[in-house]
């Protein structure tokens, strides 16, 4: 497998467009992001503020869950924070499984803008605001990380994955997380995170082959049946 942290080029095999040799057992990544939080409703900052989530959140996580019931999912893996594992756990729960903790999954160090509103990060954070919204693989976190550490950390997480598992496989996270894995493996570099969403529970598949990943779904939420216009991307 190519090393997926090279943020330029895109993933290939040797022997690309070639049908007739040996293909390798796929494996399925299911990226999912928690439910909803009263934080993601009132536009405040989490980061690895621990908060747990809320009526709402749980209500989608169980229509989540039940939608993943008709699958065959091998493993459950999970940030540690609590709106991601209780999502995994209701997943994991439906295939009888034990969910497996990923602190390489753990949401994003926001540093000093974890806890704060929206507005306030933006009165008071002004360059390194206006930085993050249009540089954002630019953008070192005071007291806090940058995306580079979060897709070198995620990687992490995916090639283990891949070493260790066929079939397929959960990986409950966070919005910044997953935006920033769907990037690294579609070959983009960290510039178009804005060009990414993934909604509270929304499912993003890939399928793994012959070293290629390949985007078969994104930002699923069909299953909630919500009329209400969705959150913004944050």
């Amino acid at each position: 497998m190519q090393p997926l942290l090279q943020n330029h080029s895109p993933l290939s095999f040797e022997g690309e467009g070639d049908t007739g040799g040996e293909v390798d057992e796929m494996l399925e990544i299911i990226l999912v992001r928690h439910g909803e939080t009263e934080w993601n409703v009132g536009g405040v900052f989490r980061g690895r503020i621990d908060i747990e989530l809320s009526e709402t959140g749980l209500k989608q996580t169980g229509l989540l869950a039940e939608y993943l019931s008709n699958m065959k999912i091998d493993a459950v893996y999970s940030s540690p924070l609590k709106r991601a594992l209780k999502t995994a756990e209701m997943i994991a729960n439906y295939h009888k499984l034990d969910v497996e903790i990923a602190p390489g999954l753990i949401d994003f160090d926001y540093g000093e803008w974890q806890g704060l509103p929206h507005q306030e990060v933006r009165d008071k954070y002004r360059e390194l605001y206006a930085e993050w919204i249009n540089h954002p693989h630019q953008v070192k976190m005071v007291a806090g990380e940058s995306l580079d550490e979060v897709r070198k950390r995620a990687i992490g997480v995916v090639e283990g994955v891949i070493a260790k598992y066929e079939g397929s496989v959960a990986l409950v996270s966070h919005r910044v997380v997953n935006k920033i894995l769907i990037c690294a493996l579609l070959g983009l570099d960290n510039s178009h995170f804005w060009n990414i969403r993934q909604d509270t529970c929304g499912i993003t598949n890939f399928i793994y082959e012959n070293e290629r990943f390949i985007l078969t779904r994104h930002n699923d939420t069909s299953y909630l049946g919500i009329s209400k216009t969705p959150l913004g991307d944050f």
